[in-house]
């Protein structure tokens, strides 16, 4: 099969690869570019383990193909850190241990930053209502809440 150049941007960096005209993103960060926070949970777009930002729009990168990127800004995990310092929602999820396994939780942390760059304020139905397409399989939902409203109120703060 013919391999097709693609130019994007991904988490702010000009990026350039090849890949197959039916290789979906997912496997494109994985597989071609070494991004390997977003996982592979279901293949089907169910479950929200391979969230990923394109062009300010949540999606699920299992579902979206390579060569549906070009131009486009691509925002995933790896990208929500600012160097060494994490993310608030990142560092709350750990201190309040708002994961176990870890498959779903760069999908959910995508998520969840995308829910707060909307409504900076949301309330727990808001917050259950935008992360009902990540699921996890390991945790009650109920700390991962509480940890999206502890960062929430700690990002309104800052």
């Amino acid at each position: 099969m013919k391999t097709i150049p693609v130019e994007t941007t991904i988490n702010g960096d000009s990026t350039e690869f090849l890949c197959n005209a039916d290789e979906s993103l997912l496997d494109v960060l994985r597989d071609r570019l070494g991004l390997t926070g977003a996982k592979e949970g279901c293949g089907t777009g169910d479950c929200g383990a391979c969230s990923v930002m394109m062009n300010g729009r949540l999606v699920c990168s299992c579902l979206v193909l390579g060569v549906e990127t070009q131009g486009a800004e691509i925002e995933t995990i790896e990208g929500m850190a600012k160097g060494e310092e994490l993310h608030p929602l990142q560092r709350v999820f750990l201190e309040e241990a708002a994961l176990q396994c870890g498959v779903c939780t760069p999908g959910i942390l995508i998520a969840a930053k995308a829910l707060l760059e909307k409504n900076p304020d949301p309330t727990d139905t808001e917050v259950r209502y935008w992360l009902a397409g990540n699921l996890c399989r390991c945790t009650g939902y109920d700390k991962i809440i509480k940890a999206v409203q502890t960062a929430a109120a700690e990002m309104r703060s800052a």
